[in-house]
């Protein structure tokens, strides 16, 4: 073995010789020594991971600050650290240790600190500028993950605040040219892999089906495994599907085929221990079934044969719809090559690929990073709180999408936690000290005004992980009637609080295998109930430890006397009342209000369609798994048999923690919640419309119809006062219906005289029959518009408004004889009002008539038989256009109620009309 100087004695450091990496380690540590940054691309078996490390130590590294390890998960960063202790000859959890979600293996002679990339970033929020640190090894850099690339752009600018810090980028597959001139053309070191060969099988899964339209990638993965174990004696065999659900199948598909095959699952979700299975030694040959978190860092002994079925689960975020999809799609070319270095580390590998090689070949070269694809509302909140700077100016290596920062800053500012300049308000930068997603932290904040936070951070903490319930595909009846005893009918997050309080009677009384047969029985996952109680204890530690943050409960103060009549009241109740009483009760709408405030754009309301309409313009389904499934609308397949109790009635309105597409558009984990709720939390976000105005002789006021939104759901419609919307319009409505229409009920001096005066002025009317008069209304219109100078929308103002002008001009709405004649240049012209109807040779007089209820009022036109036979419709349509006006308001009063207030103010609308009817009739309107 190649040995170097020792700058720490008790470490021993030594490059195993069979190592590719190991006959470059002198150039590499050469450029540690002279260059800030180091870009190393190391295939798949060439010692990288393990002794990258190590070549930092002795390149002087750890001296001032500790070496930084990072990996993408955890299963990784706890097994090679391991790995590295024993080469390092040192103790675990003392000179190299490990630092991982729930599990901190560190202490302080530590000097070579190996965490996950999450973690990194998240001490990079408390420190900036990673004093503790000499030396930050990036591994797995192509995966770039958004915590990758986050943490690359901020070392692209730390690197200039501390130049004595060393940075190393490493990974088996990455576009080395790309990494170096981010990095000003960092030097590239390429090391080869092992020696071993590893021959690649493609076999395309049509080739394999055949007329089997069956046949799936699962049949086909156990078909290759079948073959590998017919055609060889050893070596394990590893097999890449894309989901959990697949792994569970496969293994249902395999075990118990033989006593001498151990099939192990292999996925991020299992527990610590679960995961070191892979490694732990077995005299039976073993089938590792694994996601993508096998592609990297991972070196599973004795793995001779790998399985690809060139799949994998990607999540993508669409920033349109605010939804997140998770669709199964082809690995990039990396990936694949990742995969296939699984196998041939120790001797000579076969990779089977469920995919022909022309396939392979169109298929992109590198995954694409992850921040194009995600949702980056945290991102800019975690930036903006932390002194980071503008995401727009952050120095990632690709940029993201315009889009997803556009949808990162709506949600922001949907959560209150920027303001409309992008400003980062208060309750943000309590936001961004949560370790969980804004959405749910937004929950926690809300529930400390709702006297709920007990329930919220029991809740919060199960949205952070992947729903505890299982359903083997084998044993669904079974499970779901297990899973009935928790169900909530109206929530499906109380259903999940119902869990926990079930799981935690038995906690304290249970012992730890017994908790575990709980589960089993229960259909619950032990492990991801584990890992719910971490995150939750997690989130307790914070909140406790800040000021106004006591852990109040619906609880507080409710004593089981004054509970238990309350529960039978439920028991007794009609599933209808039942509902009433629930979204009632203090403890349902103190939970779902808190949780709402975390989940505004998530909400949805039943079409007319029996869709659920979903904000930003989404239709969804309640998705099968939810307690509001069975209230979904769907056709009835037959009429209800007579005496059949009745099916609850549909949730109009609800809410979902998630809106995904799997197959469709599915609302995941809803409840129902109250519309009046969304009016209030969401009040920063409402649009409000106003139409169709009207005068309320009932109120005495100047309304309008008010439809408020949140994202285009109309959450309610209401009739509210017109004049503080459009003070001009208003005041004219007021004074057309109220004063001029006469239907003011207060008992104004002055209308009771101008109404006297009217009735005067009509009675003259009628006696002289002068055309110049009949527009009583609008001269009545003229003189209060004339004298009225401030908005007036309400009785209530008008009375205001004339005690304070009256004190100066008593008379000033008392009208005169001169106020109702019109105003120079308005008399009537010989036109519009004429004398006489011409027909063929003659006129024939138009007699007009001021009677109201009489038989000769209006205009009357005297005519003969010869006279009649020549007389046409059209001309005694048109034979007075100054009463067109008139006409057509007399049917518009005529139509039904709800029409005609869309066309109020009646008189302006027919003034219109009669000004298109002239215009198709040839005329010039006055």
């Amino acid at each position: 073995m190649s040995s170097r100087s020792n700058p720490t004695p008790h470490f021993r450091i030594e490059f195993p010789p069979e190592l590719p990496i190991s006959a470059r380690a002198d150039e590499i540590i050469g450029l540690l020594m002279k260059h800030q940054v180091v870009v190393l691309a190391g295939e798949t078996g060439s010692g990288k991971t393990t002794q990258i490390p190590k070549l930092v130590l002795a390149a002087g590294g750890g001296l001032r600050g500790r070496i930084a390890c990072t990996q993408p998960r955890r299963v990784a960063a706890a097994s090679v650290s391991r790995r590295v202790a024993e080469e390092l000859n040192v103790g675990y959890g003392r000179e190299v240790g490990c630092k991982i979600r729930f599990a901190d293996q560190t202490s302080a002679q530590t000097v070579v600190k190996f965490m996950t990339d999450g973690m990194l970033l998240a001490e990079l929020q408390g420190d900036p500028e990673l004093r503790e640190y000499d030396a930050i090894i990036v591994d797995e850099a192509h995966e770039r993950s958004l915590n990758i690339d986050f943490i690359l752009g901020h070392l692209r600018r730390l690197r200039l605040r501390r130049p004595e810090l060393k940075i190393v980028i490493t990974s088996a597959t990455i576009d080395t040219e790309a990494f170096s001139q981010a990095f000003d053309g960092a030097p590239i070191v390429e090391v080869s892999g092992r020696v071993y060969p590893v021959e690649v099988i493609w076999s395309p899964l049509e080739e394999m089906r055949g007329d089997n339209d069956e046949f799936t990638y699962i049949d086909g993965a156990v078909e290759a495994v079948e073959r590998i174990l017919r055609e060889s004696q050893s070596g394990d065999v590893l097999v890449f599907l894309p989901t959990e659900r697949d792994i569970r199948e496969m293994r249902d598909l395999l075990e118990g085929r033989t006593r001498h095959l151990e099939v192990v699952p292999l996925f991020g979700r299992l527990t610590n221990a679960e995961q070191q299975r892979v490694f732990a030694p077995t005299q039976r040959r073993k089938i590792v079934v694994a996601t993508n978190i096998a592609e990297t860092s991972l070196t599973i002994p004795g793995i001779r044969f790998v399985v690809d079925t060139g799949l994998a689960r990607v999540s993508r975020y669409v920033p349109q719809s605010r939804t997140r999809r998770l669709p199964i799609e082809a690995v990039a070319q990396s990936s694949a090559e990742q995969r296939k270095g699984r196998c041939g580390r120790v001797s000579d590998g076969v990779c089977i690929r469920l995919y022909a090689e022309e396939d392979f070949n169109s298929r992109p070269r590198f995954a694409q990073p992850e921040i194009q694809r995600s949702n980056l509302a945290d991102v800019i909140l975690r930036m903006k709180a932390f002194g980071l700077g503008d995401i727009e100016e952050f120095p990632f290596l690709n940029a993201p999408p315009a889009k997803g920062v556009r949808a990162g800053y709506g949600l922001l500012r949907e959560l209150g936690a920027i303001d409309e300049a992008g400003v980062l308000t208060e309750l943000g930068r309590d936001l961004a000290h949560l370790p969980v997603d804004p959405t749910v932290g937004r929950m926690i904040l809300q529930a400390r005004q709702e006297k709920a936070l007990r329930e919220a951070l029991i809740i919060g903490a199960a949205l952070s992980i992947q729903d505890p319930r299982e359903r083997p595909l084998d044993q669904q009846q079974k499970a779901d009637a297990a899973h009935r005893r928790f169900t909530h009918p109206e929530s499906d997050f109380l259903t999940l609080l119902a869990i926990w309080e079930a799981y935690h009677d038995e906690f304290e009384a249970m012992t730890l295998g017994k908790l575990r047969k709980f589960c089993t029985a229960h259909f619950l996952s032990f492990m991801r109930m584990r890992e719910w109680r971490d995150v939750h204890a997690q989130l307790v530690d914070v909140v406790e430890g800040r000021e106004g943050f006591a852990l109040s409960s619906i609880y507080d103060g409710v004593t089981p006397e004054r509970e238990q009549p309350r529960q039978r009241q439920r028991q007794r109740a009609t599933p209808d009342s039942a509902l009433k009483l629930a979204m009632a009760t203090p403890g349902y709408r103190s939970i779902h209000r808190s949780i709402l405030a975390g989940l505004l754009g998530n909400i949805a309301t039943l079409g007319e369609d029996d869709l659920y309409h979903a904000a930003h313009e989404r239709k969804v389904a309640i998705f099968p798994g939810s307690g509001l499934f069975e209230r979904a609308p769907r056709k009835p397949s037959k009429a209800p048999r007579q005496g059949a109790p009745t099916k609850p009635k549909v949730a109009r309105w609800l809410m979902a923690a998630e809106i995904m597409e799997t197959g469709r558009l599915y609302a995941r984990t809803c409840a129902r919640i109250d519309p009046h709720w969304v009016l209030e939390l969401a009040a920063h976000l409402i649009q409000a419309t106003h139409s169709e105005p009207f005068w309320s002789a009932e109120s005495g006021r100047v309304l309008v119809k008010e439809r408020r939104r949140l994202y285009h759901l109309e959450l309610e419609t209401r009739a509210v006062g017109y004049g503080k919307i459009n003070p001009a319009h208003a005041t004219e409505i007021f004074i057309r219906e109220g004063l001029v229409g006469d239907t003011i009920t207060w008992p104004f001096s002055f209308l009771a005289h101008n109404r006297r005066l009217r009735e005067i002025t009509e009675d003259v009317l009628t006696r002289l029959r002068t055309a110049g008069y009949l527009d009583l209304d609008e001269a009545v219109y003229r003189f209060y518009a004339t004298r009225i100078d401030e908005p007036i929308a309400a009785v209530a103002e008008l009375v205001d408004y004339v005690r304070h002008r009256q004190t100066k001009e008593p008379k000033f709405l008392f009208m005169t004889d001169e106020s109702l004649r019109p105003p120079e240049g308005m008399e009537p012209d010989a036109e519009s009002f004429p004398d006489a109807l011409p027909l063929e040779n003659r006129a024939l007089p138009l007699n007009y008539s001021y009677k109201p209820g009489q038989e000769e009022d209006g205009v009357t036109l005297r005519v003969g038989p010869e006279e009649m036979a020549t007389l046409s419709a059209a001309q005694l349509d048109w034979a007075v256009p100054g009463h067109l006006a008139e006409k057509v308001e007399f049917y518009l009063k005529a139509l039904p109620k709800e029409q005609r207030r869309t066309l109020i103010p009646l008189g302006e609308t027919a003034r219109k009309i009669q000004g298109d009817l002239q215009l198709v009739a040839g005329r010039e309107p006055p």
